[in-house]
């Protein structure tokens, strides 16, 4: 057997020491761009993040539904809301409340703070109905009983979408209501007449199908009724730009639209 130079010898055992840290290296490297570090993110590609929603009112049951289902399929992402009257909620934004995605139920008020948000997008509409007592003690059939000063009718604020819409449309009617309370978001105005305090006011469609058990709900024929649009944006000052921008577009998504509308909200 022929034996190599001790020069060949040498080169070959320091080639083959410098080979080991570089194959350990690209083993380490193959596992980061499959996920393996644990500070990869959500299965969905989506960024890990605890992200602030604000969310009008009229969202509060479906949007937890929405988040508990959001959160199971992107992992590491903890969603909080807070839920309040739009016009409060563009308050917040404007005095710098910290958040990543704004949810209005009317395209006006999200035009106030458009410069502190991204393109908003449309993620759902709802129609107004006449919330009654179970049962519908007091006989409302339509928008003219409400001018009946007997009843106690109890309206959204006019600031409010909900109150915008009830305006609208009572107005388009040439119905004079008087009120005996206007409430600060649509949620109040049901509880009103959960609680026997009101015999009767204007909610969304969806918020008495939350409340079935509790109202009765007159449907208001669409000729005479106003469609309310939700739109949804990040917020430029989140924190959290790419995890928020995940999330609204998840809004539009097939998972998140069925979720929507099986609570009665209509397609975008």
């Amino acid at each position: 057997m022929t034996l190599a130079p001790a020069g060949r010898r040498t080169a070959a055992v320091l080639t083959a020491a410098l080979l080991v840290p570089l194959a350990a290296c690209g083993s380490d490297d193959t596992k980061k761009d499959t996920g393996g570090s644990p500070a990869s993110g959500s299965a969905s590609g989506a960024p890990a993040a605890n992200l602030t929603v604000l969310a009008a009112a009229s969202l509060t049951d479906v949007f937890k539904e929405a988040g508990a289902a959001y959160e199971k399929s992107h992992p590491g992402t903890k969603l909080t809301f807070s839920f309040a009257g739009s016009q409060e909620l563009v308050a917040q934004v404007s005095q710098g409340s910290p958040a990543d995605v704004l949810v209005t139920a009317d395209t006006k008020s999200m035009d106030k703070v458009r410069a502190d948000t991204g393109t908003p997008a449309i993620i759902a509409k709802n129609r107004l109905v006449i919330a009654t007592g179970e049962g519908n003690p007091h006989k409302v059939d339509d928008l003219k009983d409400l001018a009946d000063t007997k009843l106690k009718v109890v309206l959204a604020a006019p600031e409010v979408p909900a109150g915008k819409y009830s305006k609208q449309i009572l107005d388009k009617q040439k119905i004079a209501v008087k009120p005996v309370s206007q409430e600060p978001n649509v949620r109040a105005v049901l509880s009103k007449v959960e609680l026997g305090e009101a015999d009767a006011g204007l909610v969304y469609r969806t918020d008495a199908e939350s409340a079935k058990d509790k109202v009765d709900a007159v449907e208001i024929p669409d000729d005479q009724n106003a469609v309310a649009q939700y739109p949804a944006a990040t917020l430029k000052e989140s924190k959290n730009a790419e995890a928020a921008t995940a999330f609204v577009a998840w809004l539009s998504s097939p998972e998140g639209q069925k979720i929507l509308q099986d609570a009665g909200f209509q397609k975008p």
